[in-house]
């Protein structure tokens, strides 16, 4: 019975121990847990699909902690706010963003934080009035994209439809008769190329010798301008100079009969003899102006001797 009794004592005194150290250590770990580790609330302005309780939070991609709870804000419902623990390390600072991300093909979705880009930004604390800091989080494109799938959907439909529509039997056939007759006239035009390729020389032949002709002719029109520049500028000259010497003798002539009137009235050979004269000068003095307006109107004609062309009047 005593030896019995002993190792009931012993047992009990055992167990006793091993419960004190496994409380002592609970204790120890939950205290370096509470040192080592950091709360924040993230704050969603989106649907958080596949993120839940326990859900990976990473920074740069390194795990740092995860999901404590999900709770949605009472004061806004379209808003989530995720608590989480992180490890009271990390570099989150008052320009640290957080995003929604999926983890792969799983459907599951992490927690990302990523640092800014000031270096200098003081660590993240909670504001007046809040348990614990706040981050806002980036909405996630993907999310979003997720979000308006319905609307993709039915705009890849419609565009189906369409393209199902473009590709009827009718248009088909449409499109078959384009192509068949566009290979015909490809063949006309590779059959007729010698043809072609002669009247492309005939061409370019013809614009070789236009070419020629203007060149010619621009020729010409230079030669007529120095023409007209040099002598027809001293025919204008020597025309002035005989009109100059002919109104001055019909004025010696107009002071002559001035003078001579009373001889002139009294005789009449004097006036026959100085009529054929009157005349000549009239006629001279005609001549003389037509040459003038023809050297004014066409000096070019009047020096080569060409004739003005004459307009047909049916």
């Amino acid at each position: 019975m005593e030896t019995r009794a002993h190792h009931v004592l012993i047992g009990f005194f055992t167990v006793l121990v091993v419960g004190a150290a496994l409380l002592f250590a609970l204790w120890l770990g939950k205290a370096d847990a509470d040192k080592q580790f950091q709360t924040y609330d993230i704050v969603f302005q989106e649907a958080v699909s596949g993120l839940s309780k326990g859900s990976t939070v990473e920074f740069n991609g390194i795990k740092i902690g995860d999901v404590s709870s999900l709770r949605l804000d009472p004061q806004d419902p379209r808003r989530v706010i995720a608590r989480v623990r992180v490890d009271s390390a990390a570099p989150v600072r008052t320009d640290t963003q957080a995003r929604l991300v999926p983890a792969g093909i799983t459907g599951m979705s992490i927690i990302r934080l990523s640092s800014g880009e000031n270096m200098a930004s003081p660590p993240l604390a909670a504001a007046s009035g809040d348990e614990v800091p706040v981050i806002i989080a980036t909405p996630s494109p993907l999310t979003k994209l997720l979000a308006d799938g319905e609307d993709v959907v039915l705009n890849v439909n419609e565009l189906l439809i369409q393209a199902r529509e473009l590709f009827s039997a009718d248009n088909v056939d449409s499109i078959g008769r384009t192509l068949r007759n566009l290979e015909q006239a490809t063949g006309t035009i590779a059959a007729e190329r010698e043809e072609i390729s002669l009247a492309l020389r005939e061409l370019a032949r013809a614009s070789g010798q236009a070419n020629a002709a203007l060149v010619e002719a621009t020729k010409l029109v230079g030669a007529a301008n120095r023409l007209v520049d040099v002598h027809g500028a001293q025919t204008l000259k020597s025309a002035q100079q005989s009109m100059a010497a002919f109104e001055r003798a019909m004025l010696t002539v107009d002071a002559l009969v001035s003078d001579n009137r009373g001889a002139l009235d009294s005789g009449v050979r004097g006036v026959a003899e100085l009529g054929p004269a009157l005349a000549e000068l009239r006629d001279t003095l005609a001549s003389l102006r037509a040459i003038t307006r023809q050297l004014e109107n066409r000096p070019t004609d009047y020096l080569l001797g060409l004739e003005p062309v004459k307009e047909f009047t049916p």
